[in-house]
């Protein structure tokens, strides 16, 4: 029997997750995390943890340095000291993701694609921001100060780099009409 408190088309106030869990019968992501809440109080209560979330960084003196910088050396200096101030957030948090992973040994023997490999990829990607963020700086700082050389000029004599001719008797090439 379906749920009277639930019609297929009554969908009105209802978001996507609430849409298919009535339809297959499961859970919605907030039905857990309020489930997993209820059972952890007794935990939480012997081990406080702050509520507040942490602290936003200040980025505006960042931004308005990177506002009045002119140069990608100026940019540079800006990005990398970001980079630098948020590292040591970024590395805390992948060190908890990874205890998180490792936690009673979940991560031994995992699949590909489980809350464990899905802990130590956030992990990853968590530092992945720095890294990425330091990779695009070099490559601006590269354009800059070291840029790829331009291609050789053609010799005299020829007038673009191509195939040499095809040899005599040899089939056109390009589009043929279909047989």
């Amino acid at each position: 029997m379906r749920d009277p408190d639930f019609e297929l088309y009554d969908n009105v106030g209802r978001d996507g997750d609430q849409i298919a869990a009535a339809r297959y019968g499961i859970a919605t992501d907030k039905d857990l995390l309020r489930w997993a809440r209820r059972d952890a109080e007794p935990f939480v209560a012997e081990h406080p943890l702050p509520e507040q979330p942490l602290p936003a960084p200040d980025l505006g003196p960042y931004l308005d340095a990177l506002a009045a910088a002119e140069t990608p050396a100026q940019a540079s200096a800006v990005t990398q000291r970001l980079l630098d101030a948020a590292a040591p957030v970024l590395e805390a948090v992948s060190e908890y993701l990874v205890a998180a992973a490792r936690w009673r040994g979940q991560n031994r023997g995992a699949e590909l694609g489980s809350p464990p490999k899905l802990l130590m990829k956030a992990a990853t990607d968590s530092l992945s921001a720095l890294a990425l963020g330091h990779q695009a700086d070099l490559a601006i700082l590269r354009a800059e100060y070291d840029p790829t050389p331009p291609p050789p000029s053609p010799a005299p004599g020829r007038t673009a780099r191509c195939l040499p001719p095809a040899p005599p008797g040899a089939p056109p090439t390009g589009t043929a009409p279909g047989r």
